[in-house]
């Protein structure tokens, strides 16, 4: 099996986790697999290098200066392999076999690494490369950066071009976790979880792997995040399933939107609650909701409409500080998502700007961190879903 394992900083930060990564390396390699190595910047190093860059530094010299961990690292752990008998080799920007490359704008140049990677690939069964992760050279011979969460990005970037069986990102967690283990109590590993799932979790928050990350994620090629302590490159962890897709889709029947008004209900604790268990209560589904100061919208099957309306009637006439309810049917939605949605500045613009052009109004405009819901009038569907699908 071919196997590209990221070890983070936190699972590098001592002699001793260093002497961990290394024999857990040695065991898969003794076991006969082909093993890429990717090294995050021991501890904080990256962090307390930049923290000392109390002057005006040049993007190339920054980038000069922050890659000393990264390169700290490559060569410890390459030191620790050989001295178990692994015929290892640290790769660093500068050396002759490193695999990505950048171009003048500073993004990947996907054929110059795949090209690469590919060859980098095809020496797994003599050699165990270790590579610094985050950092990139362009055609210039310059460093450059990925970024935040750049090693995870390095370590999945080369996973799906060097044609790998699996990522393992190694890290101080195990896993994805049902929640904070430091805030609630019984949290437990996920054993499997998609990258869509994984995705909105990350982009709210939690630090499992980067985001940028699992956009090269391809759906045949695993990847597992394990706790450095486990000690083993080949099993246990969460397994991250699937791959982005981009996706535009419009809901094929039409919606009602239901808005019950009152006052000050944003400061009305569990006045959400009541309101979604009425509807529960009689089996109707939300499709989506959005609150505003004085007003809760619920997004159902127009279908159910009147019976929503009357439940939610019964609500308002028995609590004095909710108002009205008003129906509006014939509502249809248009959602955008994609993988790299989050990471494209301006996207709500660039899906607006158009529609407005085009002189449709829009009920409402529901995000999330990965994706955008269009809500509009049912006559206006085919125009909308023509506008975002020229633009995406």
């Amino acid at each position: 099996m071919r196997v590209v394992a990221k070890f983070g900083g936190t699972s590098l930060g001592s002699g001793d986790r260093i002497n961990r990564a290394a024999d857990s390396i040695a065991k898969a390699v003794d076991a006969g697999h082909e093993i890429a190595v990717v090294a995050s910047a021991m501890g904080s190093t990256t962090d307390d290098l930049l923290d000392e860059i109390q002057f005006e530094a040049a993007d190339a010299d920054r980038a000069e200066i922050v890659s000393m961990g990264e390169r700290t690292s490559v060569r410890m752990l390459k030191a620790a392999l050989t001295a178990r008998g692994v015929n290892a080799r640290f790769l660093e920007p500068g050396t002759k076999e490193w695999p990505i490359i950048t171009n003048d704008l500073g993004e990947v140049d996907v054929e110059a690494t795949v090209a690469r990677a590919e060859e980098l690939a095809s020496e797994l069964d003599n050699v165990v490369p270790v590579i610094t992760g985050f950092l990139a050279q362009n055609h210039d011979g310059e460093i450059t950066t990925l970024g935040r969460g750049g090693s995870d990005t390095t370590a999945v970037m080369l996973g799906k071009y060097m044609n790998a069986d699996e990522v393992v990102i190694v890290t101080d967690v195990e896993g994805v976790m049902t929640g904070d283990p430091r805030v609630v109590e019984g949290a437990r590993n996920v054993g499997q979880i998609t990258v869509d799932e994984l995705r909105n979790l990350s982009f709210r928050g939690a630090e499992v792997v980067a985001p940028s990350a699992l956009s090269y994620k391809s759906g045949d090629m695993g990847v597992r995040v394990v706790h450095y302590q486990h000690g083993d490159l080949l099993t246990g962890g969460t397994r991250i399933e699937g791959q982005f897709e981009n996706l535009i889709d419009m809901r094929e029947t039409p919606l009602a939107c239901l808005t019950v008004a009152g006052r000050a209900m944003r400061n009305r604790p569990g006045i959400l609650a009541e309101l979604s268990t009425a509807l529960r209560g009689s089996d109707i589904n939300v499709d989506c909701v959005a609150s505003g100061m004085d007003s809760i919208t619920f997004y159902v099957d127009a279908e159910e409409s009147e019976e929503a309306e009357a439940v939610l009637h019964e609500e308002v006439v028995a609590d004095e500080t909710l108002s009205s309810i008003t129906v509006d049917d014939g509502v249809a939605v248009i959602r955008v998502t994609g993988g790299e949605l989050p990471n494209r500045p301006g996207v709500v613009r660039d899906i607006l700007t158009p529609i407005a052009d085009a002189g449709i109004n829009l009920h409402d405009v529901i995000t999330s961190a990965t994706s955008v819901a269009l809500f509009v009038d049912w006559e206006d569907r085919e125009d909308i879903l023509e506008i975002v699908q020229s633009e995406f």
